[in-house]
């Protein structure tokens, strides 16, 4: 990992936005780094409201429409796959970059591994110890409809609970991976919204918050301060902060509007 050649990438830090918003906002970003228009591009964000993301393939069924309608969470699919994540009390990040690029070079699992150091750099900053970054997956028979039930190949876990969701997709010659960082609060609030209503004791001993491995808060710039901070130390990156162009912002209104936010994507499943 450190034998990368240092280089410049782009940091955004976005204000809160519902999931419509935070989904588009994440492939416009990709449209433009396709069109070389923009550097790679770290991306720091958070929801309002607090919202259910499926994965792009996951059955809509998954969802327990009138109790996520009752709570006030809002609903997305996501461009990625994957399972269910409830974005409440989180940081989420994206890196955008070209296939090419050497941190994200080669396939899917190769280039998770590769930014799995810049998320482990950045949580052992916050002082979180006993990370596992670097094993596959077991038990993928027990997989269900929470994202944090169970770990994927080579995702961040601590004592066994996973701590970071992340996923994947490639579009143009860009690879696109985005993640959720619970901070705080009840990792089981997503299991009433899901039809299935997954037994929560179980997804409380296989995943966790910052906060629950930490024994103490952390606030959210505390904590994106160290995510920054580890993808730069471990993937020798210089971030130079900046906004979305106007091109991007036309883009991501147009992805909102014509995809993310339309009933015929998000129940397309």
């Amino acid at each position: 990992m450190s034998d990368y050649a240092h280089t410049t990438w782009r940091l955004i830090y976005s204000a809160p936005a519902d999931g419509a918003t935070n989904m588009a906002v994440d492939e416009a970003i990709l449209q433009a780094v396709a069109a070389e228009q923009v550097p790679p591009t770290l991306r720091i964000y958070a929801w309002e409201p607090a919202c259910l993301s499926l994965g792009r393939a996951q059955p809509v069924a998954d969802v327990d429409l009138v109790a996520q309608r009752a709570a006030g969470f809002g609903l997305v699919r996501r461009p990625t796959g994957g399972k269910a994540i409830l974005h409440v009390d989180e940081l989420t990040y994206s890196v955008i970059a070209p296939q090419q690029e050497p941190r994200v070079a080669g396939g899917i699992v190769e280039s998770y591994r590769r930014l799995s150091a810049g998320l482990v750099r950045g949580l052992e900053r916050l002082g979180v110890t006993g990370l596992v970054a670097d094993q596959r997956a077991e038990n993928r028979r027990l997989e269900g409809p929470v994202c944090f039930e169970v770990p994927s190949d080579y995702e961040i876990t601590v004592d066994g609970r996973k701590l970071v969701g992340s996923a994947q997709m490639r579009a143009r010659g860009v690879v696109l991976q985005h993640g959720a960082l619970p901070l705080r609060g009840d990792i089981t609030r997503i299991c009433p919204l899901l039809a299935a209503h997954p037994d929560p004791d179980r997804v409380r001993a296989r995943a966790a918050t910052v906060e629950d491995v930490l024994g103490r808060p952390v606030a959210w710039e505390q904590a994106a301060e160290a995510l920054v901070a580890g993808f730069s130390d471990a993937l020798r990156l210089h971030f130079e902060r900046g906004t979305l162009t106007g091109q991007e912002c036309a883009w991501a209104e147009e992805l909102r509007a014509g995809r993310y936010a339309a009933e015929d994507w998000t129940y397309r499943v």
